[in-house]
C-alpha cells in the first residue's frame, strides 16, 4: 500500500479539485427543483406539500441506492463509480427537463436520485484510502464545501433562468453544470492506488452491514445526519414559499438569491476540517449544532435582511456538523475494522432519509401553522442532534490517533 497523498503534493491537489468539481455536480443536480417549487405548484396546479416531493423522491432514490452503491464500491473501486454516477445523472437531467407531465417528472427524478448515489456512497472512503490520515478531515471539509457550493448552484441557477424562461429551461441549465464538472472529474480524477477489492459474496455484505450497524458511535452519527440533514431541508424547503408569499412577496429569482449564502458553507466545513484535525471532532460537533440552533432562530422576525442573515448563519452550522460527522464515519469505521464504504452508504442512507422524511414535513408544517411552525419542527430536530453529539463525547474513540 502506497503513502497517501500530503497537502501540497499535486495528486492531493488535484483529488480535492477533482472531488470539489464532483460534489457540486452531484448537489447542484440534486436540489435543482427546490428554489423551483412554488414554480411547479403553479405549473402542475398541486399543492405546496406536493411540489415537495420532487426533491424528496430524489433523496428517497438517492438514500435507498446508497445501500447497494456503498457496498458495490467494496467490490468495482471508487473511481469508476464516480465516473458513471456523474455521467448518467447529468443525462436523466436532460430528461427532467422534457417532462410531460408532473408524476413523469417525479418518476424522472426518482432514477435521477438513484444514479445520483455514485459519488457520494464512495467520497469520504476514497479520501481516507488514497490521502495521508494527517489530511482527512480537511479535505473531508473541502469535499463537503464542493456539496455546498452545489446546492447553491443548483438552487441559484434554477431560480435565476425559471424567472426568464421557465422551469424546464432552469432544469435543463443545471443540466450542463453537471456534464461541465463530469468532464472536469473524468480529467483530474487519479485513479485508486490503495483500494482493495472485497470479495463479491452475499454473507461478506451481510457481515459488513451487521458490524457497520454494531458500533453506538457510528449509529450515533447515522441519526446526527438524518437530524441535522432534516432540519436544514426542512428551512429551504419552506423558505421559497415563505418568500414568495406576503409580506416580502419576491419573484423565483429574487427568492433564489438567498441561496447566495450557501458559500458560507463551502467556507465553515473547510474551516471546521481543519478546528477538527486540531482539537478533535468532539469539541467541533456541538458548537456546529448551537451555530445552527442561533441561525434558524433568526429567521422568524419579518425581516428580509435577518432572514437572511439567520439562513447565513444557520448553513454555517450546518455545514459544520455535517463537514465534521461526515468525515468521523469512515475514520471511525476503519479504527473499528468495519467496512468504510459500507459505513459511510449507511450514514448517507439515514441523512437522506432525514432530507425526504422532514423535508416533506416541513410543508405540511408551512399549511398549518406558517413559518413558526416550520421553525419549530426544524429547532426540534438540532436538539436532538445536539444529545447526540453529547452522546458521542461520552464513547470512547476507537482510534487513538483521533478524539
Amino acid at each position: 500500500m502506497q503513502e497517501g497523498y500530503r497537502v501540497g503534493e499535486p495528486g492531493y491537489r488535484r483529488i480535492t479539485v477533482a472531488l470539489f468539481a464532483a460534489g457540486v455536480a452531484t448537489f447542484a443536480l440534486l436540489y435543482s427543483t427546490q428554489a423551483l417549487l412554488p414554480d411547479l405548484a403553479r405549473a402542475f396546479g398541486i399543492s405546496a406539500a406536493q411540489s415537495t416531493l420532487s426533491l424528496s423522491v430524489t433523496t428517497v432514490g438517492l438514500g435507498v441506492a446508497l445501500l447497494v452503491a456503498g457496498p458495490l464500491s467494496e467490490v468495482l473501486g471508487r473511481t469508476r463509480l464516480i465516473h458513471l454516477s456523474l455521467g448518467v445523472s447529468a443525462v436523466v437531467a436532460l430528461g427532467c427537463a422534457a417532462a410531460p407531465g408532473w408524476h413523469v417528472l417525479l418518476g424522472l427524478r426518482l432514477v435521477q436520485g438513484i444514479t445520483l448515489a455514485g459519488l457520494p456512497a464512495v467520497a469520504t472512503a476514497y479520501l481516507r484510502e488514497e490521502l495521508h490520515p494527517g489530511t482527512h478531515a480537511r479535505a473531508a471539509g473541502l469535499y463537503i464545501g464542493g456539496t455546498a457550493l452545489g446546492g447553491m448552484t443548483g438552487r441559484l441557477v434554477a431560480g435565476g433562468v425559471a424567472d426568464v424562461l421557465g422551469w424546464r429551461w432552469a432544469l435543463a441549465a443545471i443540466a450542463v453544470v453537471g456534464l461541465a464538472c463530469a468532464v472536469v472529474v473524468r480529467l483530474l480524477l487519479p485513479a485508486s492506488r490503495n483500494f482493495r477489492a472485497a470479495p463479491a459474496r452475499a454473507d461478506h455484505l451481510v457481515e459488513m452491514t451487521k458490524r457497520a450497524l454494531s458500533d453506538r458511535g457510528l449509529l450515533a452519527l447515522y441519526a446526527i445526519g438524518a437530524c441535522s440533514m432534516g432540519a436544514f431541508v426542512a428551512v429551504y424547503n419552506a423558505m421559497g414559499f415563505r418568500l414568495t408569499s406576503a409580506p416580502f412577496s419576491l419573484g423565483l429569482g429574487a427568492a433564489g438569491l438567498v441561496f447566495l449564502v450557501y458559500p458560507i458553507g463551502s467556507v465553515s466545513s473547510a474551516v471546521a476540517g481543519r478546528l477538527a484535525d486540531r482539537f478533535g471532532r468532539r469539541s467541533v460537533v456541538p458548537i456546529g449544532c448551537l451555530i445552527t440552533a442561533a441561525g434558524i432562530a433568526l429567521t422568524l422576525p419579518a425581516s428580509l435582511p435577518v432572514v437572511v442573515l439567520g439562513l447565513a448563519v444557520m448553513t454555517a452550522g450546518f455545514f459544520v456538523v455535517h463537514g465534521v460527522a461526515s468525515g468521523w464515519v469512515p475514520g471511525r469505521a476503519h479504527a473499528g475494522g468495519i467496512a468504510a464504504g459500507q459505513a459511510a452508504s449507511l450514514y448517507l442512507f439515514a441523512y437522506y432519509l432525514g432530507s425526504s422524511v422532514f423535508g416533506s414535513l416541513s410543508g405540511r408544517a408551512w399549511s398549518a401553522g406558517a413559518w413558526p411552525a416550520v421553525v419549530v419542527l426544524a429547532l426540534v430536530l438540532v436538539a436532538v442532534t445536539g444529545l447526540l453529539a453529547v452522546v458521542l463525547r461520552r464513547l470512547p474513540s476507537l482510534d487513538p490517533a483521533r478524539r
